[in-house]
């Protein structure tokens, strides 16, 4: 399906830290550069009929005020849209509410990068799974767009879920995971907790827990 080692060390991962009105935050941002335009990678993210492709399907209005829905997955409302440039939402998940920004950047002709930054308020599901609950999952949504971009097909859920229960996609999982660690060492996290907060979340992903 895609070259694991490849795309593993094409993706940049940060973790960070936010203050927001109710309290403290983390950042989880993870980005890409891909061999297309930034218009053309606006629209793949963008397009209601293009995100089905290599995403989820989604049903809703993308425009500011507008609700979108994830099939299994989040909804939220479109808070801002500066395009081609950038859009903000509400993630809405589990009961839970965070925050997303994504952002397009130009770097050339024929080049520019993806980048979304996770927003969420520091809580019991960050203590136990680390940046890894959504960034390996981000991880696995860069997959779709990677291959869309590089061969304008749609990817099928079901053959990415296909894909990620394969000894390749379990690869791809576990050096997700071993990523997300060493970002959030990079951050400053205590190296005794933020290994079993990640060992806890690739069991989870891989369901072994």
């Amino acid at each position: 399906m895609i070259d694991v080692e490849k795309q593993i060390n094409a993706v940049r991962r940060t973790v960070g830290d936010r203050t927001l009105e109710a309290g403290e935050a983390r950042v989880v941002t993870i980005s890409q550069s891909y061999a297309t335009d930034a218009a053309d990678l606006w629209d793949a993210c963008t397009d209601i009929d293009r995100i089905r492709r290599w995403f989820l399907p989604i049903t809703g209005d993308l425009r500011v005020g507008g609700h979108y829905a994830l099939e299994g997955n989040a909804n939220g409302t479109i808070l801002t849209c500066d395009p081609p440039r950038e859009f903000t939402a509400t993630w809405e998940y589990g009961g839970d509410v965070s925050w997303i920004e994504v952002r397009i950047a130009d770097e050339g002709p024929d080049r520019s990068r993806f980048e979304l930054a996770h927003i969420s308020h520091v809580d019991d599901r960050w203590e136990q799974f680390g940046p890894g609950a959504v960034g390996m999952g981000y991880d696995g949504a860069l997959v779709g767009l990677t291959i869309h971009l590089s061969t304008g097909e749609a990817v099928d859920p079901s053959t990415g879920q296909e894909w990620m229960a394969s000894e390749d996609g379990r690869r791809f999982m576990t050096h997700s995971g071993e990523a997300w660690y060493n970002a959030n060492l990079a951050a400053g996290a205590d190296p005794a907790w933020a290994k079993a907060a990640a060992d806890r979340c690739l069991a989870a992903y891989l369901g072994e827990n």
